[in-house]
C-alpha cells in the first residue's frame, strides 16, 4: 500500500543524517539499494541487487554522468560535467504502511544530504517507471514475504519455490504465493525450484526472450544452490519426462489437476505499455500557498510552453496514468515543496489513475529529458541559440560543414554520422523518377536536381559500405502534389525495396524538410519550382516548364553544399527579407540579391545555384540596388526587413520509443539509457532524433505492426506535447540494414549480433528440451548439455543432416561434444580450440565431421 508522504521536514531536519547514507561519497559516481528493515535503514549486499521482497520498502540512489550508464555496473569514478543524481523510494505490494512512511521520510533526508538536487521517483512494485526497470539489465526478482516475516536472506532452510518470468528487453521474475496450476499460464515461462531439480516449463505462447531469462534463472538459482539439475520442458511434454524426473514435477504440479489460468490479452504483452496521451489532454496545475492557504489550482491543458512555469510556485503536470510530474521552483517555499509532492498522491488518488501512477519530482533547472519533452518548446539557461527562421540552419551541419563526409569516416565515426545526418557525402549514384499517371516515369539526368512542388518523385540513392553495396529510397512529396501521387510514390518505394531484398532504407520526404542527405545529393544546387504535372501542366515534361518560364524569383537557404537548397516565391519585391538571398532570373540577366543580414557563407551558395546559368550573375547588395533590378522584380515593394529574433535550438536528444497499436490504441514505452540490446527483433521501435524519425523494423515484427508503422510514426507526430510538424522526416530502417546516421545514436554498435542471436549466441544457451531427443548427457559448469561424438558427428552414408538432441545448435557442435572425446578428437582444450583462427577450427571439424 502506498501511504502518504510526510507533510513538512519537520520529521526529518536536515541537520540529522542518517548513518547509512555515510557510504556516499558526493562527487563520485554510485549506485546503492537500502532495505527498511525494523524501521531502520540498512544496506543491501550488492549480490542481491535486483531482488525486492514484496512485504519490504527500499531507497535506491543513482549518481551518473554522461559516460556512464546507470544502474547495477556503474563503475565509481569522479563525476564530470553534469551530474544525473536520482533518489527513488520502492514500496513492496505487501509493505506496511510504517515502512513506506520510512522510506518516504528517508528519501527526503538523502535528497537534503545531497542539497535538494536529486530528482525523487516514487516507485511501486509491477508498475516501476522504465528508468528503474533499466537499473538491473538481468531483470528484477520479486520474492515473497519480507522483514516481519524472518526472510532477510536467501538462506536458510529450502522451500520449493514457482517463479514466474515476464517480459523481453528487461524480465520480471515474481515468486508466487503458491505452487499451483492456477498460477500458471500458456503465454509465459515458469520456473519451478524444487532444490536438487529446477525445471523451465515453457507457455506455449512464451516468446524467446522469455525462454532464454528461464533458462537464466534456472542457472542462478542452480548457482545460490551450490548444485542441482536444470531441466527444460515444454507444455504440452511434461509426460515425456523421465520416470524420476516426472515423480519429482508431479510431486508439486499434478498433470492431473492441470488446469492454467486463462492468458487475457492484455497479460499477453510482454513489456508494459503506456496509452500515449494527446498534446490537448496535457494539464499544469499550480500549487502554492501565497495566501496562507495551500492549494492547487488548474491553469491550463496542453500544449504547454516553459513560460508556464513560475519559479515562485510548484506544479504538477498531469500525463494521466503514464506520470505525474512535480516540478519545484527555485524560489518556492519550504512548504510548497514538501505539500507538492505529498499533495500529487492524493492527486492521483482524486483522479482515479492506478495506485502504481509513476510520481516524479523535479527540481527547477534539473528537469530531465523526460519532463522537457511534455513542453512545446524547452531552453535551458546554457543552451545555445541561433537566429529563427533559418530552417536550412541546422546547426549540427554547421558545425561540420568543414568535415570530409566521405562513406568510410562516417561508417567508423557512426556519432559524427548521427550528428550530422549523412551517411556520405552524397557523391553515390542516382536514378530518380517522376510520378505520373500512376506509375515511374525517369528523368533525364539533365533534371537531377529540380523539383515541382506539384509532383511526387522517387529517387534510388546507391553507395558503398566497404565492399557492400547499400541503398536508400526516398520518395519527395511536393506539398502542392495529390493524394494519389503521394500514395504512388509511397507503394512504388516499397515495391523497389521489395525488389531489392528488403534491405533499402526508405525515407519519406516532404518539401520543405529535406534531411541533409538529401540536399547534399545535389551538391549545393538543388531547387523546388512552382508547378508540376498536376498543376495545368499535363503536355509539358520538366525542361519543357524550365524553358517556359523565363522569369523567376528563388529563395535561396544553406551555408555548404550540404544543406543549400532553392524555393521558387512569388516574382515581386515583397517576398525579399533582409536575412537572406535571392536569385532573381529574367530572360536577359540573373540578379543575386544579398540582404544586409546574410553571411558569406550564404552568399556563396547562392552563387553555387547561380552557376547553372550560362550566364555570369549580377551581384545586388541591400539598400545599393540599380533601377535595373526594381524594374526587373515588378518595381519596390515594402518587404521584411527586421533583424530575427533569436530563439531556443531545437531539443535534438535521441530517445528511443517501443511502440504498438495492438489494442487498438496507440500505446508507447520510452527505453531509458538506450542501446542496441534494446532493438528487440519482435518489435517495431521508433527513434526520435529532434530532426527526424527512424523506424526500425525487427525481422520478426509482426505483419499487422510492419504494415501500421508509418501510420504509428504520424501518430507519434500527432500526439508529441512539442507540437511536431507532420512533414517531419519519417526513416524506415529494417533489421540488420542500419545507416551509420542511424547506428551512431547507440553507441558500440556489433554488426554480428543478429546473426548470433539468430543462432542463439547472443540469448545464452539453453538446455536441453524434453522431447524424442532428450539422450543421456553430461551437463557441464554452466549447464550446457555434452554429448558423445556419435551423437553429433556427421553421418557420411547419408545426405541429410544428423537427428541433433534439441537445443544444439548445427553450426557449433563442437561446444557439445563431451569433455574426454573433444580431448581425444581435438588434441587440444575447448579454451585453446576457441581462440584458433576461423579457417583453422573450420578445418578441424570438417576432418572430426562435425562441420
Amino acid at each position: 500500500m502506498s501511504p502518504p508522504l510526510p507533510g513538512s521536514r519537520t520529521n526529518s531536519p536536515a541537520a540529522v543524517i542518517d548513518p547509512a547514507f555515510r557510504a556516499i561519497t558526493k562527487g563520485t559516481s554510485a549506485f546503492l539499494i537500502w532495505r527498511i528493515e525494523k524501521l531502520q535503514v540498512v544496506p543491501v549486499p550488492k549480490e542481491q541487487y535486483g531482488s525486492f521482497y514484496n512485504g519490504d520498502s527500499y531507497v535506491i540512489y543513482s549518481a551518473t554522468d554522461r559516460s556512464d550508464t546507470p544502474g547495477v555496473n556503474v563503475k565509481v569514478h569522479e563525476l564530470r560535467g553534469q551530474a544525473d543524481l536520482r533518489v527513488h523510494f520502492w514500496l513492496g505490494e505487501n509493505t506496511s504502511q510504517d515502512e513506506a512512511g520510512v522510506a518516504a521520510i528517508k528519501t527526503i533526508e538523502l535528497d537534503d544530504l545531497l542539497g535538494g538536487s536529486p530528482i525523487q521517483h516514487r516507485e511501486v512494485q509491477e508498475s516501476e517507471s522504465e528508468r528503474f526497470r533499466s537499473y538491473f539489465a538481468s531483470g528484477i526478482r520479486y520474492l515473497e514475504g519480507g522483514v516481519a516475516s524472518g526472510l532477510n536472506t536467501f538462506d536458510g532452510a529450502f522451500k520449493p519455490k514457482l517463479f514466474h518470468i515476464k517480459g523481453k528487453r528487461r524480465p520480471v521474475c515474481r515468486e508466487m504465493r503458491e505452487i499451483s496450476w492456477q498460477s500458471m499460464n500458456e503465454g509465459d515461462v515458469f520456473v519451478l525450484d524444487t532444490g536438487a531439480i529446477i525445471f523451465v516449463w515453457n507457455g506455449k505462447q512464451a516468446n524467446k526472450y522469455e525462454k532464454v531469462q528461464g533458462s537464466k534463472i534456472a542457472q542462478k538459482l542452480r548457482t545460490e544452490h551450490g548444485g542441482g539439475n536444470v531441466v527444460v520442458v515444454d507444455d504440452g511434454a511434461e509426460d515425456k519426462l523421465p520416470a524420476d524426473e516426472l515423480k519429482v514435477f508431479e510431486d508439486h504440479l499434478s498433470l492431473g489437476k492441470k488446469q492454467l489460468a486463462t492468458l487475457s490479452r492484455a497479460d499477453s504483452n510482454d513489456d508494459t505499455l503506456h496509452e500515449k496521451v494527446a498534446v490537448e489532454k496535457l494539464k499544469l496545475y499550480r500549487c502554492s500557498d501565497a495566501d496562507g492557504a495551500f492549494k492547487v489550482l488548474e491553469v491550463k491543458t496542453g500544449p504547454l510552453v516553459q513560460a508556464d512555469l513560475d519559479s515562485k510556485d510548484s506544479f504538477i503536470v498531469d500525463n494521466h496514468a503514464s506520470g505525474i510530474w512535480v516540478w519545484i521552483g527555485k524560489k518556492a517555499t519550504t512548504n510548497e515543496r514538501t505539500e507538492a509532492l505529498r499533495n500529487a498522491q492524493g492527486f492521483i488518488s482524486k483522479k482515479g489513475y492506478p495506485k502504481g501512477t509513476p510520481i516524479v519530482r523535479v527540481i527547477d533547472g534539473g528537469e530531465p529529458v523526460e519532463f522537457k519533452g511534455l513542453f512545446q518548446t524547452w531552453t535551458d539557461r546554457d543552451q545555445i541559440t541561433g537566429p529563427t527562421g533559418k530552417a536550412y540552419s541546422n546547426n549540427r551541419i554547421a558545425q561540420t560543414v568543414q568535415t570530409k563526409f566521405d562513406a568510410v569516416t562516417l561508417h567508423e565515426n557512426r556519432a559524427l554520422a548521427a550528428q550530422s545526418q549523412m551517411v556520405d557525402d552524397g557523391t553515390g549514384k542516382r536514378d530518380i523518377w517522376r510520378v505520373e499517371n500512376f506509375d515511374l516515369v525517369p528523368l533525364d539526368v539533365k533534371s537531377y536536381g529540380y523539383f515541382y512542388g506539384g509532383d511526387c518523385y522517387v529517387i534510388l540513392y546507391t553507395y558503398k559500405s566497404g565492399t557492400s553495396e547499400r541503398h536508400i529510397i526516398y520518395y519527395w512529396l511536393g506539398r502542392k502534389s495529390t493524394q494519389d501521387e503521394q500514395g504512388t510514390a509511397a507503394l512504388k518505394t516499397v515495391e523497389m525495396d521489395n525488389k531489392l531484398g528488403g534491405g533499402p532504407v526508405q525515407v519519406r520526404v516532404v518539401q520543405g524538410k529535406e534531411p541533409p542527405h538529401f540536399m547534399a545529393m545535389f551538391g549545393g544546387q538543388m531547387v523546388i519550382f512552382e508547378g508540376g504535372k498536376a498543376s495545368g501542366f499535363a503536355n509539358a515534361n520538366q525542361e519543357d516548364k524550365q524553358e517556359k518560364k523565363e522569369s523567376y524569383l528563388l529563395h535561396i537557404r544553406g551555408t555548404s553544399r550540404y544543406d543549400t537548397k532553392a524555393v521558387e516565391v512569388p516574382k515581386k519585391a515583397s517576398s525579399l527579407n533582409s536575412n537572406d538571398v535571392f536569385a532573381l532570373t529574367t530572360k536577359n540577366a540573373v540578379y543575386l540579391w544579398s540582404g544586409k543580414g546574410s553571411t558569406g557563407d550564404e552568399r556563396e551558395a547562392a552563387k553555387r545555384i547561380a552557376s547553372s546559368s550560362a550566364r555570369d550573375p549580377v551581384i545586388v547588395f541591400e539598400g545599393s540596388e540599380k533601377p535595373d533590378f526594381w524594374e526587373a522584380i515588378g518595381g519596390k515593394e515594402p518587404y521584411s526587413s527586421e533583424k530575427r529574433l533569436q530563439e531556443a535550438a531545437p531539443d535534438r536528444t535521441p530517445r528511443l520509443f517501443h511502440c504498438s497499436n495492438a489494442s487498438g490504441r496507440f500505446n508507447v514505452e520510452e527505453l531509458i539509457d538506450f542501446n542496441q540490446d534494446d532493438l528487440v527483433p519482435d518489435d517495431v521501435l521508433l527513434l526520435d532524433s529532434g530532426d527526424a524519425l527512424f523506424l526500425w523494423i525487427g525481422n520478426g515484427a509482426n505483419a499487422e505492426e510492419r504494415k501500421k508503422a508509418d501510420d504509428m510514426a504520424q501518430e507519434y507526430l500527432q500526439t508529441d506535447p512539442k507540437g511536431r510538424d507532420d512533414s517531419t522526416p519519417i526513416i524506415k530502417i529494417a533489421q540488420g540494414y542500419e545507416p551509420p546516421n542511424f547506428t551512431g545514436f547507440f553507441g558500440v554498435w556489433d554488426q554480428e549480433m543478429w546473426a548470433q542471436r539468430e543462432s542463439g549466441d547472443g540469448l545464452g544457451k539453453l538446455p536441453p528440451k524434453v522431447g524424442k531427443n532428450r539422450l543421456s548427457s553430461q551437463t557441464s559448469i554452466n549447464g550446457q548439455a555434452k554429448y558423445p561424438l556419435s551423437v553429433l558427428r556427421n553421418n557420411w552414408s547419408s545426405t541429410e543432416a544428423p537427428d541433433l538432441p534439441d537445443g544444439v545448435d548445427p553450426s557449433s557442435r563442437e561446444a557439445y561434444l563431451l569433455d574426454s572425446e573433444f580431448q581425444e578428437v581435438f588434441k587440444m582444450t575447448y579454451s585453446e580450440f576457441s581462440v584458433l583462427p576461423a579457417w583453422k577450427k573450420a578445418a578441424l571439424k570438417k576432418s572430426a565431421g562435425l562441420f
